[in-house]
């Protein structure tokens, strides 16, 4: 018979078991909810509603003297639901999240709430499993269906996903580019996404490792709503990746399609064959742009597709990314070396402020002034040497305030937070490549402006109101409760090095809370279409007949109109020409309704 105590020790023994199996499986989402793409539910204006908006552009362009104008349209291209991982956190009460947003209520929102022409779905292809891809392709198709006609709809739905690449280094930095689609049939849709891969040595956001189960059940028991965390990030653990060599219609269904440049994304569209726009955006934002990087390596035949790249955006709610400055986050070298440039009255780089902080650390704890210098200069070197924005890793105890606005364009219209200048849209505009004579000499971007909203709120810039649910403010809040607070070290005189960058999350949520303070509710792209049907639209992107506004429904026309060389030939934005002669512009705007 066996004593009290060895019954106390298996029933101790069975509840330990009990226990981890049940962590286990909570990591392995048994118990979560699973998050579906929804069914639109609104329905379409009533054709008098948009009969009225086109009749408002109608009048304000004959008051300003525009003859025969094409229909100005509205939309967002840059649009992500909580199928996005990012998005989906956003949405958890430990963020001060309020539910999830799937596709379907970013269709009504675009139908009712901003009143859009047109708008895509752009969730990251990393987290778009092959079920949430089917998903979304349904919803989205039952959005645009509920237009009142395939030629004149309320609303006209795009289909696509964003490419979200993240370097680690200047070298290897590529950037986010968002694929849209120009067709909703079965026929013109990839079976799956082209996701970004991670470069080399830098481990997968996305991947859980042997291990994932067991962190993950644990973290589902200490977060809200981590068992549907955990049942989320289980799914997009259970993929392997695509075979590398095999034709895209040959592919699994099931696996994940990933490529490290932009280059290899388009060979992979060009494989599908289907037609589709490539659109660059954030370049300018520092926040997952590594200090120091430029363009220059995309302006090659390999990385560049004039035929799909013919549009960038501007600006977002991540701000501006248009303006070229004459400074930089970093100084480096021909030979590779890199320096903390100095600050000026315009710009205070974020290496100076570090090697600051220490400074004054030294400066109180009573070290002569020879010795802090010495410190400060080691912190300015130390914070410059690290890769993947690792730079704040190396001031042990910061916070936030203790930066300033460091990185910050001081003189820019609502910049990018960390401004990267050298990767602005006239940095891009001002290269040459002189070994690529023709159309690959230069980029030829045509501009727009989106949201990239996270609550699947299309065109958020209508109207100034809801900071915390109309941008990514709360972003702040994950990242000082998931990583400053669980990275918090004791304040140092001294600063330390960083050099294992594949520690650090591309981006560098280290910051999320200074960010937090620079997100706005982004803007929208601007059509000059013949028409309000899917290919009018779509036509008009191709021809770069657009612009870009930071939200308000700005009416602009903007023509060259010497554009023959005879004086007498106009020609809309977007096009291309050949002159000798001083061009001569006709500019007429109209402020927002």
């Amino acid at each position: 018979m066996a004593s009290p105590l060895r019954r106390v020790f298996w029933l101790l023994g069975a509840a330990v078991c009990v226990f981890a199996f049940f962590v286990w499986t909570s990591g392995l989402g048994w118990y979560g909810d699973v998050l579906h793409a929804g069914v639109p539910r609104a329905l379409p204006l009533p054709g008098a509603a948009v009969e009225a908006r086109e009749a408002r552009i109608a009048m304000a362009a004959e008051a300003v003297g525009v003859e025969g104008p094409k229909q100005i349209l509205f939309g967002d291209l840059h649009v992500h639901s909580s199928f996005s991982l990012d998005a989906f956190q956003l949405t958890m009460p430990i963020a001060g999240g309020e539910g999830t947003h799937p596709v379907a209520d970013a269709c009504d929102f675009a139908r009712h709430c901003a009143r859009l022409d047109f708008w895509s779905i752009n969730d990251h292809a990393n987290s778009l499993t092959p079920r949430k891809w089917r998903e979304t392709v349904e919803a989205m198709q039952q959005c645009d269906a509920l237009g009142r006609s395939a030629e004149r709809p309320d609303l006209v739905s795009f289909l696509g996903w964003e490419w979200t690449q993240m370097g680690s280094s200047p070298t290897n930095h590529f950037g986010h580019k968002n694929v849209i689609l120009r067709e909703l049939d079965d026929a013109s849709i990839p079976t799956r996404p082209i996701a970004a891969a991670p470069p080399p040595g830098v481990p997968s956001a996305f991947s859980t490792g042997r291990g994932g189960p067991l962190l993950l059940g644990a973290a589902a028991l200490l977060l809200e709503r981590g068992q549907s965390l955990a049942t989320f990030m289980a799914e997009l653990s259970d993929r392997e990746p695509c075979p590398l060599g095999v034709p895209v219609r040959d592919l699994s269904p099931e696996c994940l399609e990933e490529v490290r440049t932009p280059g290899e994304l388009f060979a992979k569209l060009d494989d599908w064959g289907v037609p589709s726009l490539v659109i660059p955006h954030g370049t300018a934002w520092g926040m997952y742009t590594p200090p120091g990087s430029g363009w220059a390596k995309q302006l090659t035949a390999e990385n560049h597709d004039p035929t799909r790249q013919r549009l960038i955006e501007v600006y977002s709610g991540h701000g501006n990314s248009e303006e070229a400055r004459p400074w930089a986050a970093v100084d480096i070298g021909r030979d590779g070396t890199r320096g903390c440039p100095e600050p000026r009255p315009e710009y205070l780089p974020a290496c100076w402020r570090a090697g600051e902080i220490i400074r004054a650390r030294c400066a109180e704890a009573g070290a002569a002034p020879a010795e802090c210098e010495n410190r400060a200069a080691e912190a300015r070197q130390a914070f410059v040497d690290a890769d993947r924005n690792a730079g704040p890793w190396t001031v042990p105890g910061a916070e936030p305030d203790d930066w300033l606005d460091a990185g910050q364009c001081r003189d820019c219209f609502q910049s990018a937070f960390n401004y990267r200048p050298r990767s602005s849209v006239q940095s891009i505009l001002a290269l040459v490549n002189e070994e690529s004579p023709g159309a690959g000499d230069r980029f030829r971007f045509g501009f727009i402006a989106s949201s990239d909203g996270h609550t699947a709120r299309p065109g958020t810039g209508y109207k100034e109101v809801l900071r915390r649910e109309f941008t990514d403010a709360r972003l702040g809040e994950i990242g000082r409760s998931a990583l400053v607070d669980a990275y918090a070290r004791p304040a140092a005189v001294e600063a330390e090095r960083f050099d294992d960058a594949a520690a650090v999350p591309s981006v560098a949520l280290f910051e999320a809370e200074r960010a937090g303070s620079f997100f706005l509710t982004g803007g929208l792209a601007a059509v000059h279409a013949e028409g309000r049907s899917r290919e009018a639209i779509w036509d008009a992107l191709e021809r770069r007949e657009t612009y870009g506004t930071s939200g308000p429904r700005i009416l602009l026309w903007f023509d060259l109109v010497n554009g023959g060389g005879t004086g007498d030939e106009v020609r809309p934005m977007g096009s291309e020409v050949v002159m000798s002669t001083t061009p001569a512009f006709r500019v007429r705007a109209v402020g927002s309704f």
